[in-house]
């Protein structure tokens, strides 16, 4: 099959979802400047990509069918400029977009106004992809354009401007298997980081140390671009979820919590680790991990089709909730603590979502009558339990306080099941132990 068959079958896809008379506009990102002419490394919008593959600035794609009801897929992009591409890198061009990009037509972006015009004819529904907003001055213009031009006695044609996102994203949910396998790349790209960083980890070592020993390590699968800021915690910082200076030196006796995923092919992946500094758990962080840890497994084993989404956060309260009554940190009886969501005071968050291009990937959790979504083959998604107890619990034990705990896997499901696709990390109390005295 040709290399851009699965943008085929997506663009396919998502006009089959919609009405015959629609009419798509899918606006790509622009580079952005850091600093004079200096720009930032360009990342196209996932959509866009999605459903083109076209991974240049300054692009608009359109889709619509013709009187015969064939797709039609225009794209609007940068002319080829050999001055500009000796100092910037090549561009596809109007050539290329046809060509390499499966174009029935393309254009210069510049003539965009015009390209609209002539092609927003008949159709009466409007659907836009514009995340930034960037068209927004002009889409009433480019709606009306028909009505306010054509002469009086010409059929008018009255619009309805929707955003794509609710029919678009849906669809993006379900992973084809190109996509299974970009993020499985991703995850064995992070697989390889995680055990770096757990052979380089030692107290005195600077977290910033640690987040670009990860890098390093994922540059080698072609990786370079993490899914998000690397969140690198020792001790107290890991208390913080989204913890990013990477600024602290490690000390003897403490957590470190590493949660990381490498970008590759603009699929994510998104693990997290947690382990004693030293490289050997205390009674009391052994405790606490392997609550997390056994929460995660029992969440795990509910994966299969059919399960609802929202069982697997359930079932990662019910072992968390029952486990700190048993510790001691939690007060009453299982009902009642259950009943009062008092355990939320040291499991502060949801524990998953979707994995794809997003790191937090698109796509509804409910279905539409608003019941939680079912599982289905194809889906990809993390599993995060977590407990954090900060040094300013002080009714707290003190053995307990000063570490935040979160193990989180890459869960893709099966026909029959589901594939743990970050298992490969060390996860186990004996497993780490045992790594890290290797290293």
């Amino acid at each position: 099959m040709p290399a851009n068959s699965q943008y085929v079958i997506r663009r396919q896809r998502l006009m089959d979802s919609l009405p015959e008379d629609s009419f798509v506009i899918l606006v790509g990102y622009q580079q952005k400047v850091r600093s004079k002419n200096i720009k930032y490394h360009f990342r196209q919008d996932n959509d866009f990509l999605y459903l083109t593959g076209f991974n240049e600035p300054d692009a608009v794609a359109l889709l619509y069918r013709s009187p015969q009801g064939e797709i039609n897929y225009t794209l609007l992009c940068r002319p080829k400029d050999p001055q500009q591409e000796v100092s910037f890198g090549a561009r596809a061009g109007v050539t290329g977009a046809i060509e390499d990009f499966g174009a029935n037509q393309a254009f210069d972006i510049a003539e965009l106004d015009s390209v609209i015009a002539s092609s927003l004819t008949h159709q009466t529904q409007v659907f836009i992809s514009d995340e930034l907003g960037r068209f927004n001055y002009k889409l009433l213009a480019w709606c009306n354009a028909q009505r306010h031009g054509s002469a009086f006695d010409t059929p008018k044609c009255f619009r309805s401007i929707t955003p794509l996102a609710k029919h678009l994203h849906p669809l993006r949910v379900i992973k084809d298997e190109s996509e299974q396998a970009a993020i499985r790349a991703a995850v064995n790209a992070s697989i390889d980081g995680h055990k770096a960083v757990m052979t380089a980890c030692r107290a005195g070592i600077n977290e910033a140390q640690l987040a670009a020993t990860f890098n390093y390590a994922i540059a080698a699968h072609g990786a370079n671009e993490v899914a998000y800021p690397n969140i690198v915690a020792a001790g107290d910082n890991a208390c913080c979820l989204h913890y990013e200076e990477n600024c602290c030196q490690t000390q003897s006796g403490q957590m470190l919590l590493i949660d990381a995923g490498a970008e590759l092919n603009h699929y994510a992946a998104d693990i997290t680790r947690s382990y004693p500094v030293d490289g050997r758990f205390t009674q009391a962080q052994k405790a606490i991990y392997q609550l997390v840890l056994d929460a995660l497994d029992a969440a795990i084993a509910k994966v299969k089709p059919g399960t609802p989404w929202n069982h697997l956060y359930e079932t990662c309260m019910q072992v968390m909730a029952r486990g700190l009554i048993e510790l001691g940190l939690l007060q009453g009886s299982y009902e009642e603590v259950m009943a009062s969501e008092s355990y939320k005071r040291f499991t502060v968050h949801k524990t998953g979502h979707w994995l794809g291009m997003d790191v937090h990937d698109v796509g509804p959790y409910h279905d539409e009558d608003g019941q939680w979504r079912r599982l289905k083959p194809g889906m990809i998604f993390t599993i995060e339990p977590g407990i954090y107890i900060p040094s300013s619990a002080t009714d707290v034990p003190e053995a307990y306080r000063g570490m935040g705990i979160r193990i989180e896997d890459d869960i893709l499901v099966t026909a029959d099941g589901h594939e743990n696709l970050s298992e490969k990390v060390p996860r186990s109390i004996a497993e780490i132990e045992a790594f890290m005295a290797r290293g």
